[in-house]
């Protein structure tokens, strides 16, 4: 006997599981940083073709992709406000995800461009009026530190946000670089530092893009949520339940990082209340493991997954297997 529970624990929406104060403060400090680093953007291409600066040329572009992602993630969190429907039962929540996967794969993009012009600017220096270029640098630098203040007060463990600080964490490292050329052009007339230093800020962005990739693709493929062994969840629920014999068929996942799901099958003692353990092991699932939505399928014998027909016919596997160790469960 088969018995589907689908309940979660808490009361949560599930079409909004990041909705409220924080989405919408969020939301209010993408908007800001969009519309400031916009703004400097026109102002950083004038300055870098009126230099020849590779270094405020490449920021500038970098400035025009940091607009667009942050434009982006602000959609983002206005397209997660909808409610979820028949053909996205999660919602649109996930969509941050992908605006966050895709702007890390433009961070590797903006790197390469960047890597490859300074590599055509070393082998063919140009001049660079380093005070106009001082002075541009400096701007931005102030520009760039303020959105980083506006966007460092929102919620850091958002894929979306994390997205938006990098592209412009690349443009404070970018304007830091150009300030750090041209006081060296000033000083000593060498050229190639320009370059040099758009490079280095290059490497550290594509660094922090991987992480960003990797995270946001991790949510993509539906994996474990980070900071749950599944490994853990059969023998803790078993010894926190009363009357739970075994749970198997367990998977976890993350439509974001700040909302996690989980099914499961729990074969529960003959005689026992299905509906009081199936609270009891949602109710573990978001103590314990901060498992907010759960659904559970109650066994009593056999299990249905594992072969006979839907009745519990005779060649049908049984659900509770005394012989498998506890600390192996099966995550199936």
């Amino acid at each position: 006997m088969s018995n589907h529970s689908h309940h979660d624990h808490g009361g949560h929406d599930h079409s909004h599981g990041f909705t409220g104060h924080a989405a919408g403060a969020n939301e209010t400090r993408i908007a800001v940083a969009a519309v400031l680093t916009g703004l400097f953007m026109a102002a950083e291409v004038v300055g870098g073709i009126v230099s020849g600066s590779l270094a405020l040329l490449a920021d500038a572009g970098h400035m025009l992709t940091d607009f667009a992602a942050l434009a982006l993630g602000w959609f983002a969190f206005r397209l997660a406000r909808k409610p979820s429907d028949a053909r996205r039962t999660f919602g649109y929540d996930r969509f941050q995800v992908l605006v966050a996967f895709v702007n890390g794969l433009a961070l590797f993009l903006i790197a390469a461009v960047i890597i490859y012009e300074a590599f055509h600017r070393l082998q063919a220096p140009s001049p660079i009026l380093g005070g106009t270029m001082m002075a541009v640098a400096v701007a931005g630098l102030v520009v760039n530190i303020g959105v980083f203040l506006v966007l460092h007060g929102a919620d850091r463990e958002n894929l979306n946000i994390r997205g938006a600080v990098l592209h412009v964490l690349g443009d404070l490292l970018g304007s830091v670089a150009a300030i750090l050329a041209a006081i060296v052009i000033l000083w000593t007339g060498w050229t190639p530092i320009d370059p040099i230093l758009s490079v280095l800020v290059s490497v550290i962005i594509l660094v922090s893009a991987w992480r960003l990739v990797r995270d946001a693709g991790h949510v993509l493929l539906e994996g474990a949520p980070g900071g749950i062994d599944i490994s853990e969840v059969e023998p803790h629920l078993v010894a926190s339940v009363p009357g739970l014999r075994e749970v198997h068929h367990v998977h976890a996942w993350s439509i974001t990082p700040e909302r996690t799901v989980a099914t499961l099958h729990a074969c529960i003692a003959d005689g026992a209340d299905g509906t009081a353990i199936t609270r009891s092991i949602k109710a573990e699932l978001s103590r314990r493991f901060a498992i907010g939505h759960a659904t559970v399928e109650i066994e009593r014998g056999v299990c249905a997954d594992d072969g006979g027909d839907h009745h519990g016919a005779p060649d049908a596997a049984p659900c509770h297997q005394p012989a498998r160790s506890a600390a192996a469960p099966s995550t199936r």
